[in-house]
């Protein structure tokens, strides 16, 4: 597989074909998924969760995810890397530039940010210092405790329509990329109709561009509860790097997710 770019998702979302993400924490899981041809990894704050233990993502430092960034660049063969900037470490535009600067430094290719139009003019200033970015909309795991859980964001009218006039703000901001987590499958749809850049789904229906999932949870290695929207790929097959190639095959067909997997 030719290395994935920015071109190659946009190109993707263009002509309809579905790309995949997984995430990666280390050199061996890096390698094992973009082998098979994962278009994406994620060095997820969710290492905080599935790593180290945590009950949230909160306490992931930068040097946390410096550390693993460098970790999965080095195991990576033609994915593109995407790194979390952790919990508080964008509170200020400069902070953000700093800390998106040592993940760019460790290897990684386009920075995650959770939150909204606040980041508008962070996002601005990242996209003119050349630094690609992916905005992580609708449960945000870094804001658990105001969110009062793990719940399905924008069922209302209200809240549907401001993540909406979020995502266009973002993409006119020059994001290049959006995430949406755990928010009903329509709304994620009109959502990824209504912005011209690529669109990642997790938890939120077949018709965003892309899809996403911890590798550990499609591979039936959750610790603690399972999520609605994961599958356990490796019920149906002999390998993990058959499960990783299966999940590839499923999300480029369309047949993950199914309607079980996401909310009304």
């Amino acid at each position: 597989m030719a290395k994935t770019t920015l071109h190659t998702l946009l190109k993707m979302k263009q002509t309809g074909e579905k790309f995949s993400c997984l995430t990666s924490y280390d050199a061996t899981q890096a390698h094992m998924v973009s082998s098979q041809g994962t278009h994406v990894i994620l060095v997820g704050d969710s290492l905080g969760m599935v790593v180290q233990g945590r009950d949230s993502t909160v306490p992931v430092t930068m040097e946390d995810m410096v550390y693993h960034t460098r970790c999965v660049s080095r195991g990576n063969t033609d994915a593109m890397i995407m790194s979390d900037i952790p919990f508080m470490a964008c509170a200020t535009s400069e902070q953000t530039y700093t800390n998106a600067a040592a993940l760019m430094q460790a290897g990684a290719e386009i920075i995650k940010l959770e939150g909204g139009r606040w980041l508008c003019e962070t996002v601005r200033g990242l996209s003119e210092r050349g630094v690609p970015t992916c905005l992580h909309l609708g449960l945000t795991p870094q804001s658990v405790s105001m969110l009062s859980g793990y719940k399905v964001q924008g069922r209302d009218e209200e809240s549907a329509t401001r993540m909406i006039e979020d995502a266009r703000l973002l993409a006119e901001a020059g994001a290049n990329i959006l995430l949406l987590e755990c928010v009903p499958t329509a709304l994620a749809q009109e959502i990824a109709r209504s912005v011209s850049i690529p669109v990642i789904g997790i938890g939120a229906g077949p018709d965003t561009d892309g899809q996403i999932l911890v590798v550990y949870d499609m591979l039936g290695m959750t610790y603690g509860h399972r999520p609605r929207f994961v599958k356990d790929f490796m019920a149906e097959t002999a390998t993990p790097a058959e499960a990783v190639a299966k999940f590839i095959a499923d999300v480029k067909s369309g047949t993950f997710p199914a309607p079980e997997h996401g909310f009304s």
